[in-house]
């Protein structure tokens, strides 16, 4: 694990392991009615959300009503995915008993079965967070969006499938759970995903079927202006959803390992790893809100089932920490975050400029060994 070993001491790593480590016990024992208060009204405004903006479409011949309906429904789409969904889904209020708040009974309002991402994003992407060929978050199986990924011809279309999975973002998380990169390398079996893609038809089915379908015929002649105003509404939350995604994960600083960098890895050593393979956007109360508390992405990959809402009030020390032991904190506005990714999305469509040449600052240990290359 030499990477991780070089950023600090042994007696370093496992200090700021027990830093952390208190941070989340503080939290933990602190959890109470706020939390569960918040949560609730949360979803109170996403369904009221919901309510106007499928009443609205009623009235969607008067341009006016159809655009405030339209965004209505996706302010409601975005609290559903990203401050409810994905924070329940996470755990973080199993501790309340709710079985409204479980994250083994919740779903969402999207089309990637709850059952299936929990398997992917849960344990998968927070287990081996940013390890290559082992965090399949990593490109999505789909792109390069790290110098160590070996350049192939089909990364030339880098951009064009950011941009493509940008528009089509919850069918590429759902499909996604397929694997499709591990069965053209024989890795895997399509026979192997029967029970997955059950599952996936089943809930594409609904989603579709609620909003392309049963909405649209119950407003009439004005059905092809509510059929509209339903993939308009879930164009955007699919833009905001994997703008906030991408720019948490993938801006340039934030750095990849390999499996022997996180061979035998600490707890200390996975906080660390956390540190370095996120980045937060900064922003105000209501931005943090509308991205489910993911533009706290380091917080979120640090203590990824306490209720999100603590993120911001836990901020602070985090990055002071990081100060005291010499650590990055990888964090700035959304414009800047997003043109970092959308420059390292271009930039490895390219093969690399000196063949056989080690990627740069791949690994934790590239920057501080330069001569190396």
């Amino acid at each position: 694990m030499t990477g991780l070993q070089d950023r600090l001491t042994p007696e370093q790593i496992d200090e700021f392991g027990r830093a952390m480590d208190e941070i989340r016990q503080r939290v933990v024992a602190d959890l109470g009615k706020a939390d569960v208060d918040y949560i609730q009204n949360v979803i109170k405004t996403q369904r009221g959300l919901e309510i106007v903006g499928r009443g609205l479409l009623f009235a969607g011949f008067l341009p006016p009503a159809w655009l405030a309906g339209v965004s209505a429904l996706a302010l409601s789409k975005i609290l559903d995915n990203m401050e409810i969904g994905h924070n329940v889904l996470h755990g973080q209020y199993d501790w309340t008993r709710d079985p409204a708040l479980s994250s083994q009974r919740f779903e969402w309002d999207l089309v990637a079965p709850a059952q299936n991402w929990r398997h992917s994003h849960n344990y998968i992407h927070h287990t081996f967070t940013n390890i290559l060929d082992k965090d399949r978050d990593i490109g999505y199986g789909v792109l390069r969006v790290e110098a160590a990924q070996k350049w192939h011809p089909y990364y030339l279309g880098n951009p064009l499938y950011a941009v493509l999975v940008a528009f089509i973002f919850q069918w590429a998380v759902m499909l996604h759970d397929l694997e499709f990169d591990r069965m053209v390398k024989g890795e895997r079996k399509w026979s192997e995903t029967a029970e997955a893609r059950a599952r996936m038809l089943r809930k594409a089915s609904r989603q579709v079927g609620k909003d392309y379908v049963l909405f649209p015929l119950l407003t009439g002649p004005l059905a092809p202006l509510t059929f509209l105003g339903n993939a308009t509404a879930n164009l955007a939350r699919n833009l905001w959803a994997f703008s906030v995604i991408f720019c948490g994960h993938f801006p340039a600083e934030v750095e990849s390992f390999t499996e022997e960098e996180t061979e035998n890895e600490t707890r200390g050593q996975w906080y660390l790893r956390q540190i370095l393979g996120s980045a937060n956007i900064t922003g105000s109360k209501l931005f943090h809100i509308l991205t489910g508390n993911l533009s706290h992405q380091i917080e979120h990959h640090l203590f990824p089932d306490i209720p999100a809402r603590r993120y911001p009030q836990i901020a602070s020390e985090i990055q002071e920490i990081c100060r005291r032991y010499g650590l990055p904190y990888h964090t700035g506005p959304l414009h800047k975050q997003l043109f970092s990714v959308a420059k390292k999305i271009i930039k490895l469509a390219l093969p690399d400029a000196v063949p056989g040449r080690p990627p740069a600052a791949t690994t934790l240990n590239a920057k501080e060994e330069p001569e190396a290359a």
